[in-house]
């Protein structure tokens, strides 16, 4: 909304800044950070009244879980959600099909989570939507996106996928590609959910990941940036790191309640938004395998639970204590900070393994 506002610049006044996408984004991360702050402690309250019991505990979790998170209220996903399409409509440009699509992503998986995370409170038992209801619902969602992204991309990347690290890679996927970008936006919404088990677990990973899909949104929207970098150009992505921007100050702000003990739980309503958010900027950039690398932590989050369910299917025993991994290094006597502070120190170590592919060309 803001940029328009350079219509009224002569070229050398203050409007003329809003023309710049990094200027935009700082904008749109003081404007998050700044809902964050202004209506995180009214959010909490209000789910408090509503919640009088919290979010249900999972009964074959972690038995300290009984004690030290019963009473939490959940849906603080809500905040991050409010503080993202905030400032993200007020920074980004509205002609940016890119922005609208992930948009559309994260608001739908937010609702699905949404619906979810009402279903455990209203019914006081943990399990909510039918895990097969919510992945049909989002199959159909990363559908939509991934049509609409095949549409305005450039069309020598159409259905394509670039491969990272080696120049000019492009693998045609053809009509397999739409069900390969679908796969990309689940599996990341759903790696992103598992990985949301303790205080600040996940949503740091998600701000770090942004951060660097962020960096790679800007970088490939340039032309001058995609030429230095060999990598592929994609028209318009640069806006993408508003919205990016706007989820790390959000995320920031729900970070504030968050922290250890943690005053609200995002639940599904963030954690399923967030993910679907990543995925579908991956599959907007064209960088839907760096995400895998980006996004480490909730690949081995996820496949940590697909490990556990198939070995025991197969031999009644367990690969780890208990599943997802963070649960195994509670088990084996991990504090929970100690667990959260090294999966973020992983998080940002992969992140900079993501960036560097940009350059290993």
């Amino acid at each position: 909304m803001l940029y328009w506002l350079t219509e009224l610049s002569d070229g050398g006044d203050l409007f003329n800044l809003f023309r710049y996408i990094t200027f935009r984004a700082g904008g749109a991360f003081f404007t998050a950070l700044v809902f964050g702050f202004l209506f995180g402690r009214p959010l909490i309250n209000l789910l408090k009244r509503r919640q009088r019991n919290g979010q249900p505990i999972r009964e074959d979790g972690p038995e300290s879980h009984l004690l030290t998170k019963a009473g939490t209220p959940t849906m603080g996903g809500v905040l991050i959600l409010g503080a993202i399409v905030v400032a993200t409509v007020l920074w980004a440009r509205w002609d940016t099909p890119y922005v609208w699509i992930v948009l559309f992503v994260t608001m739908s998986f937010g609702a699905v989570g949404f619906v979810d995370d009402y279903q455990k409170i209203t019914q006081s038992h943990a399990a909510g939507v039918p895990g097969r209801v919510r992945l049909a619902i989002g199959f159909v969602i990363a559908g939509i996106a991934a049509y609409l992204a095949s549409l305005v991309h450039p069309a020598e990347l159409t259905n394509q996928l670039a491969v990272p690290v080696f120049k000019d890679a492009l693998l045609n996927l053809s009509w397999f590609f739409l069900p390969f970008a679908m796969f990309v936006i689940v599996g990341s919404a759903n790696a992103v959910n598992l990985t949301d088990g303790l205080d600040g677990l996940a949503i740091m990973p998600v701000m770090i990941a942004s951060a660097a899909l962020g960096v790679i949104a800007y970088a490939v929207g340039r032309v001058d940036f995609s030429e230095y970098l060999d990598v592929h150009y994609v028209p318009g992505t640069g806006e993408i790191l508003i919205f990016c921007s706007a989820l790390i100050g959000g995320g920031l702000g729900f970070l504030w309640y968050n922290a250890p003990p943690a005053a609200v739980f995002m639940g599904d309503t963030g954690s399923l938004a967030l993910g679907g958010a990543l995925g579908a900027i991956a599959v907007a950039t064209k960088h839907e395998i760096v995400l895998a690398i980006v996004g480490g932590l909730f690949v081995v989050e996820a496949l940590s639970v697909i490990i556990q369910v198939l070995y025991f299917k197969r031999t009644g025993k367990r690969v780890f204590l208990m599943a997802p991994i963070h649960h195994h290094f509670e088990k084996k006597g991990w504090a929970e900070p100690q667990i959260v502070i090294r999966f973020w120190i992983i998080s940002l170590i992969l992140a900079l393994i993501g960036l560097a592919t940009l350059k290993l060309r």
